[in-house]
Order: structure tokens, then sequence, then C-alpha cells
């Protein structure tokens, strides 16, 4: 019997993929429907979907399952749901419609249809409550609460039957573990206490610290990174993905660390992103999610550790997977090594304080980065990609 913890809110996880004998003859019969496009946000819902991260949902929220989910974390059956999935449509679109109507829903940028839905519900949302509740802002500068002005004023719900992975499969081949592949690594490996690591950036030395407290209370660390869109700038996942690689092979015992990417596209909505991000990891089988300073957050949104209070905010039972709670990380020259500031006695001027958004602009600006950044291996990677970015001539 496993020993993980259950899948959130069922006793198995549920993915919506239907089986590959069925999908030549529904993609036949969705071609026939009409078409709904998705936006980048609703895409990788689909594939979230169909994989199984979002277990127990059947497909795109309700009107109640929607404000349940933004004012009060929680589904209409009770079950904790910290950041409503749904699917905006122009108002034109919704009205075209008819109650019940079967519709293909379609990547809006290359036009390949994913999946089918029975349209249930179609209702206006309210954006100002969406992004008050969930972003704790309604700043349109904010990337997350932009995205939820931006998007039609229509949601359209109803049950999900997903047709396509997309190209995620054969792009990324071993590292695209579904939540059930994920829970039988686990039980191969003989893990009952696993820890996500949740990142969007190639690891530098304060994202090795932190797995390796996590390795030293579990059985081992699943480093599972965001494959989906990120916002511009961001080094992408195939970059990022050997980078990681190149720390796991030189500093990690490799019976400790997994590898893998899943397809969510970020939303930096900070400490409701972390429970999601944790919900998400107790479907993969994971008991706990690693939450470092600013989880999921974006410029100055949130406090450093919003993301770690939230989690006091939760009632019994609304969660299984639990959070590895760790202060700021920096390398302390007194102390020889990385450090947090509980355990380190020191003064800040003995801190080299790490962060993504440094390497990155020391990167783009072809600046030394030091080895208490970031190991060489790993900079190597780096340093390739942003010369090949860099203007001929």
């Amino acid at each position: 019997m496993s020993q993980l913890v259950p899948p959130h809110g069922s006793d198995s996880v549920k993915p919506l993929l239907i089986p590959e004998i069925e999908r030549a003859e529904e993609l036949k019969r969705a071609e026939r429907l009409r078409k709904i496009p998705l936006d980048s946000r609703a895409v990788s819902d689909v594939f979230m979907l169909a994989m199984g991260a979002y277990t127990p949902l059947d497909g795109f929220m309700g009107y109640d399952d929607w404000h349940g989910s933004c004012r009060d974390m929680k589904l209409t059956n009770g079950v904790f749901w910290p950041i409503p999935i749904t699917l905006p449509v122009t108002r034109d679109i919704a009205e075209s419609i008819g109650a019940e109507e079967e519709v293909a829903l379609a990547d809006g940028e290359t036009g390949d249809i994913l999946a089918i839905m029975e349209v249930r519900e179609k209702y206006e949302i309210d954006k100002k409550f969406e992004a008050e509740h969930v972003y704790r802002t309604t700043d349109p500068q904010h990337p997350g609460v932009a995205k939820v002005f931006e998007q039609g004023d229509v949601n359209l719900a109803g049950r999900v039957m997903v047709l396509s992975e997309g190209s995620y499969p054969v792009k990324y081949k071993d590292l695209y573990i579904r939540p059930a592949q994920a829970r039988a690594l686990f039980q191969e490996k003989g893990w009952s206490q696993v820890a996500a690591f949740q990142t969007r950036n190639p690891m530098h030395r304060s994202h090795e610290y932190l797995a390796k407290i996590a390795v030293e209370v579990t059985d081992g660390v699943f480093i599972h990174q965001v494959l989906g869109k990120l916002k511009a700038g961001d080094i992408p996942a195939e970059v990022r993905t050997r980078a990681i690689q190149a720390m796991i092979d030189n500093y990690f015992r490799p019976s400790t660390i997994i590898q893998a990417g899943y397809p969510i596209e970020m939303r930096y909505a900070g400490p409701r992103e972390a429970l999601l991000h944790a919900l998400i990891r107790q479907n993969f089988g994971c008991s706990h999610l690693i939450v470092g300073r600013d989880h999921a957050g974006v410029g100055d949104y949130y406090g450093p550790f919003d993301a770690h209070h939230i989690f006091d905010e939760l009632w019994d039972g609304a969660l299984q997977t639990k959070p590895l709670k760790i202060d700021v990380t920096f390398y302390c020259r007194k102390c020889y090594g990385m450090a947090t500031a509980r355990t380190c006695p020191h003064d800040h001027e003995h801190h080299i304080s790490i962060s993504g958004t440094r390497q990155r602009e020391m990167l783009a600006a072809d600046a030394d980065i030091p080895l208490e950044f970031s190991r060489p291996e790993v900079v190597k990677i780096l340093k390739e990609y942003y010369a090949s970015l860099a203007p001929i001539g």
C-alpha cells in the first residue's frame, strides 16, 4: 500500500486526457464543432487538467466554484482550492454558444484542437473581485492582474475531455512526468516523504542549499520546474533544464534528486499561488513543498514571507502537502558557506545575497559570476546561452 500523500480531494489522480485509441475519432468529431480559441493560460490549464495535476477538477469552473475559490478558497463541495481555474471568452463568443453545446477548445496561436467541452454554464465575472482576493491588488502593472483585466468578460464552464498534450511529451521527453508517473517513480525508489522544489529559474547556490536542507529531512527532492509560458527575460526551459542537470550531476547524490517539469503558466499570485503549488504537488505525491523567500511573487506586491504565513490560515484537512518553510538564504564570508538568517550570527556586511534576478543581470552584462553565487558548471551553460543572444558584429 502506498505511503505517499493521497491525491487532493480524491481517492485517485484524475487525468482528463482520453485514451490514445479514442483520440483520432474524437478529433474528427471535434473538427465539426464550434472552435473556441484559448489564450496561453487556458492552454496551460487544459494540459494541467490532461495530466491530472488539477485533480479533482473535471473541467473549467462554474460561477459558484469561481466565487468560492476567490473568496474563501473553497469549492461548493467544500474542497480547498486557492485560485480559480476558468475559461474566459469575449461576450460575442459566449452569446454564440447554445445551452449545453459541445465546443472544441483550440490553441489560439496554432489553431490545434486540444479538447472538447460541454458548456454547462456561462457567467459574467467581476474582475476586480478576482484581483483583490487572488492577487491582493488591482494594480494593472501586476502581470497576473493585467491578465485578468485583459481577458474576456464571460467565463465558460463545463466538463472537459482532453485530446492532446501538445508538444510537451516529445519536446521534454523524460522531464514531462505526469502525477501518476511521479507517484510510481517515488514508490519504486522507496520514497514516502518527498519535498517538491518549484522553480522557473536555473538553480543558483541558494536554490541548491534549499534543496539540500530538504534532502536532510525527507527521502528525496522533486525539482519541479515550470515549462509553460514565462515573463519576458526569463531563461528558456531548454537552457534551464540543462543547467539544473549540471548542478545535480556534480553536487548531489544521484539517489536523492529527480528533475521534472510541468506545463503550468505562472500567475505570480504570491501566497495564493504557493498554496496552489502545494495542492498540485499533493497530486504528484509530494508530502512537502519548499517555500522560500517571496514564493511565486513579483515586484514588491508581497512580503518576503507572506507565502509562509498563508499556510497557517488554512483549516484542518485543507491540504495534506505541508510547507517546508525556509528563511532567506545567502553566502556568508565568515561562515565560509551557505546560511540563513536563523543560523548565521554575522552582520549583513559579510553576506552575499543571491537571487535569480541578480544572476540574470550579471549574465546579461557578461560579468564574472563568483563561486559563492553559482556553480561553474551552471554558469558555463548560462553564459553560452547569453552569448548566443548577443548581436553578431
